[in-house]
This record gives C-alpha cells, sequence and structure tokens, in this order.
C-alpha cells in the first residue's frame, strides 16, 4: 500500500553519505534519496539515465563535455553512458530516480558502492 512521504525529509533523516535508500517505485524505476557531502567519483551507467533533482543544498555533476550546477528545485538527467561526477560543497540533499537494473557506483566498485538490499534498507 502506497503512503504519503515527504522525499527531503527522508534525504536529511539519513545519517550517511552517498548511501541511497529507495523511498518508492513506479513501473521499473526505483525513486531513491540520498544526503551528499564530498565528491562521489567517477562512473558511468551505460544503460540506464539517471535523473537528480535537489531537495536542498547545491550539486555539481561533472561530466568529461562540461559540467553543471544544480540548485534546489532544479534536476538534471544525466544520458545512459556519460562519465559523471557529482560532488557537493556543502551538504546536499538530492532525488534520484533510475532504473531498478542501475547499479549504485555504474561501472566501478568503490567504497561508497552500496547494494541494492543496503538501498532498500533490508541490509
Amino acid at each position: 500500500m502506497s503512503q504519503v512521504i515527504s522525499p527531503k525529509d527522508a534525504a536529511a533523516a539519513l545519517t550517511d553519505y552517498w548511501s541511497p535508500r529507495v523511498v518508492g517505485e513506479v513501473d521499473d524505476s526505483y525513486i531513491k534519496v540520498a544526503k551528499v557531502l564530498g565528491t562521489f567519483g567517477w562512473h558511468s551507467h551505460e544503460d540506464e539515465d539517471e535523473m537528480f533533482l535537489i531537495l536542498s543544498g547545491q550539486l555539481r555533476i561533472e561530466m568529461e563535455a562540461g559540467a553543471v550546477e544544480l540548485a534546489e528545485g532544479e534536476m538534471f538527467v544525466v544520458p545512459r553512458g556519460v562519465r559523471h561526477n557529482p560532488m557537493a560543497a556543502q551538504e546536499c540533499c538530492v532525488m534520484l530516480i533510475e532504473r531498478k537494473s542501475t547499479l549504485h557506483t555504474g561501472n566501478v566498485v568503490t567504497a561508497r558502492t552500496r547494494s541494492l538490499a543496503e538501498q532498500l534498507g533490508s541490509a
């Protein structure tokens, strides 16, 4: 059964940076929230797009062709296959929409990699 949630409050309540939590799902996509600070690391998702919506703070997404700066309320879709590196100079809360098949750190495994079980809160 569905329930009303506040993505902004759910993200703000997280205690670990760069550790997204699934807060909903739509068809074949998860809706995730995360609290971020610092640099995530370069990666790509070969077969999936990734949508970032800024709930609070600011986020910079570096890409090989340039960078975008996102403020609260703004969103950006990183197209599939594009190497990107999200970073936040100050604490930022984001909502992500991505296919259920999307791996957290894409084509690389790092200390920031979180399993789907961790993102679902069942680990």
